[in-house]
């Protein structure tokens, strides 16, 4: 077997053959002449790289900018070889950079030119969407749904709400963001769990999770908002709007979003939001904390982050949540919105976890942690006792 390893300046070779050394430039031009037919929608151009064209015929719904392969590893056996690329792609009119995907192609040698036999994920990569099946997409005012294996009036229900979602986040975050959202509505929540390249447990009874680089800095896509369908389907007409705009505002907050930013923070600041103009009431929205607080269960501080994961008790997770939703909703109310904003801003700005919260409880609401705290657990009892 010739293994050659791909290096700035040089290309190993193995033993005398001369077509060894060419086979990576060769494969890199083969790539470019692929990417170039997808982007010019070239079903013809995309058939003479080899392999069959179910990728491409999946794809063909989705707008893009841009796609490019970049060559990472290239190990040949004979006429057969296989090539780890970066895929680089951007959704026009949403992606500020490329979203980069690490993919596995099978390659064969005919004839004196590399073909293409098979392009999937990279080992240990997450899916992208269309390697599960047809992408439908269905643009909204400010939303673009791509969805596999949904009816398309299901997607444009998507859109209708993802487009009340943007409105209501810019209403109630100040913050510079470009005020619109990709989702993704796989087929099942396994689907779900593909693309997150997570296991599906962790995901159960989770409606949707949000994408993207924390501290925003420009340079990364715009975030993806990956819905479970399985679990977003149960949910009333509310309940959907909700976990929307709370993943719409995690898309809104993620430049101002750090290492520094609990996850208390994040999530109830993101709820804060996705009720802000419902009348839900605190005992309505909260059910899970409610009991525990009628049981004299009252928390003695605020979530840890780990009490957040996805694959930890259901009723724990729905604690969580409800505590942070009430501590924003708390600082909205006694300090005002625009405290608010500006307590999550100061937070994310810190950067380091260690000190940022008593730093920004000081700085701007004129506070302790310690009394903060206090004001917290005496407001939960109020609300939910």
């Amino acid at each position: 077997m010739c293994l050659a390893v791909l290096a700035p300046a040089v290309l190993a070779g193995c033993g005398r053959d001369d077509t060894a050394d060419a086979a990576p430039a060769d494969v890199r031009r083969l790539l470019d002449r692929r990417a170039e037919a997808v982007l010019e929608r070239d079903p013809r151009a995309y058939r003479a790289t080899g392999g069959p064209t179910a990728a491409y015929d999946r794809l063909r719904d989705v707008p893009l900018r841009s796609w490019t392969y970049h060559l990472k590893d290239f190990e040949r056996d004979g006429t057969r070889a296989t090539a780890t690329a970066d895929l680089g792609y951007r959704v026009a009119g949403y992606d500020r950079a490329p979203l980069t995907a690490e993919r596995t192609l099978s390659l064969q040698r005919r004839d004196g030119r590399w073909y293409v036999t098979a392009e999937r994920p990279a080992r240990n990569a997450a899916q992208q969407l269309w390697d599960q099946g047809r992408v439908d997409a269905v643009r909204g005012t400010h939303s673009l749904i791509l969805g596999v294996g949904r009816e398309r009036a299901e997607l444009r229900r998507y859109a209708e709400l993802a487009d009340r979602a943007v409105p209501a986040v810019r209403d109630a975050w100040r913050g510079d963001w470009p005020g619109k959202v990709v989702v993704l509505v796989p087929k099942s929540l396994d689907g779900m769990a593909d693309l997150l390249g997570a296991p599906a447990s962790g995901y159960q009874g989770i409606a949707a999770v949000t994408t993207g680089e924390a501290g925003g800095s420009g340079r990364t896509p715009a975030d993806r908002i990956v819905v479970n369908p399985e679990a977003y389907g149960v949910l009333g007409d509310l309940g959907k709007q909700v976990v929307l705009t709370h993943e719409t505002t995690h898309v809104a907050t993620r430049a101002q979003t750090s290492r520094a930013t609990p996850l208390w923070l994040s999530e109830g600041f993101a709820d804060w939001v996705g009720y802000r103009g419902t009348d839900r009431t605190p005992r309505q929205a909260a059910p899970e904390l409610r009991r525990a607080v009628v049981d004299g269960r009252l928390p003695a501080a605020l979530p840890e982050d780990d009490a957040f994961g996805f694959s930890g008790d259901a009723g724990g997770l729905a604690r969580a949540y409800e505590g942070a939703w009430l501590a924003c909703r708390m600082i909205a109310e006694e300090w005002g919105e625009g405290k608010l904003r500006a307590f999550y801003t100061a937070v994310g700005a810190r950067g380091q976890r260690a000190g940022a919260v008593e730093g920004a409880l000081r700085d701007v609401l004129g506070t302790t942690e310690e009394d903060f705290t206090g004001r917290w657990r005496d407001y939960v009892r109020e609300q939910l006792g």
